[in-house]
């Protein structure tokens, strides 16, 4: 979603690979992708997180994550990241999940409001540039 250099982008894929790999094995990731043909073109995953009860959820001690939400660019506009999300939201509902969170792009943030995601105030610090 941020501009990152490639050099940046490699490294991130190259470590998302056994994290992904684990948390799959573990059943805290679960993903789904649309093809066309033998063509992956759009995907979706969901991370379930280990999360204390809170006044948004008071009973509930998990909480699903979207990310890697992607549409090709030539298949974008058609629904595809849409289908996928109510995906990621129907096993959430059949998992007894009751929070899904996630962080939007400015391009994907209409789609999640229609959606009825809202958004938050969530803050961020980075303790790797101190």
């Amino acid at each position: 979603m941020d501009a990152a250099d490639e050099a940046v982008l490699t490294t991130v894929e190259i470590a998302s690979i056994p994290w992904t790999e684990r948390m799959i094995v573990e059943n805290r990731y679960l993903g789904w992708i649309t093809s066309d043909g033998e063509r992956p073109v759009a995907s979706a995953g969901m991370f379930l997180l280990d999360w204390p009860p809170h006044p948004f959820d008071p009973e509930g001690t998990v909480r699903g994550y979207l990310l890697n939400v992607f549409v090709e660019p030539a298949y974008r506009k058609r629904g595809l990241a849409r289908e996928l999300v109510q995906r990621c939201l129907a096993e959430a509902r059949r998992r007894g999940i009751r929070m899904v969170t996630l962080h939007a792009s400015d391009e994907g943030r209409p789609l999640y409001e229609t959606l009825g995601f809202a958004v938050t105030n969530e803050m961020r610090l980075s303790l790797t540039n101190e």
